[in-house]
């Protein structure tokens, strides 16, 4: 490990049975990921690796099944905010919201469980959603990995254009130099691809594949 790796913190996303192939809000293409994620983590290239989980209570405030007369997908207005309404996913303690077995986490030094404020929904590994205050209270992460000296941040995993892309905006926030490796994400609607590239781009973020950090 290089002087610079030690302060570089592998942060991966919502690697979870729920958002594969078969799962209720798959990814398509989710688990095409899976073998780079094996070899980034079991890389010496990271002086630190973080996951995020989705762990959501039983009839979370963002499930469509919560909101009579609505369909997976359709959007509403929370707390002033737009709110994709999602199929129920990632409830705590059903297998589908484990971290995926393929994968191993032995090394992965925290876990960062969001979404579990039953009325608020979380992308961000750094912050949640909006609340009723119109505040996005932080989870800890920012502080979790100050404190350990990390000044970089690599993120991969799922969703490219939800839980990826907002951990990546709050990371920039929070002062960190921050890399998306593309290749080791996918979206959920592929078709924003080019948008969501190029709003990280211009806030600095840096793009790479897995071979560039293997």
């Amino acid at each position: 490990m290089d002087s610079h790796s030690r302060f570089t913190a592998l942060i991966t996303v919502d690697i979870q049975p729920d958002f594969m192939p078969g799962g209720p809000l798959a990814v398509t293409g989710g688990d095409e990921i899976l073998e780079s994620l094996g070899k980034l983590m079991g890389s010496d290239g990271f002086g630190l690796l973080v996951a995020t989980q989705d762990w959501h209570p039983f009839a979370h405030i963002s499930f469509a099944s919560r909101h009579p007369g609505k369909n997976p997908f359709d959007v509403i207005s929370l707390y002033g905010q737009d709110q994709v309404l999602w199929p129920d996913h990632c409830v705590q303690g059903t297998p589908g919201a484990a971290l995926h077995g393929a994968l191993d986490w032995h090394r992965v030094s925290a876990i960062i469980r969001k979404g579990m404020d039953p009325a608020v929904d979380s992308y961000s590994g750094f912050r949640n959603n909006w609340d009723s205050e119109g505040k996005r209270p932080k989870t800890g992460l920012a502080g979790y990995l100050r404190e350990r000296r990390i000044t970089d941040v690599c993120l991969c995993g799922l969703a490219r254009d939800f839980c990826v892309k907002w951990s990546a905006e709050d990371a920039v926030d929070e002062g960190f130099n921050v890399t998306v490796i593309w290749d080791a994400t996918r979206a959920v609607d592929p078709s924003s691809d080019e948008k969501v590239r190029a709003d990280l781009e211009a806030l600095g973020v840096r793009m790479a594949v897995a071979d560039d950090l293997l």
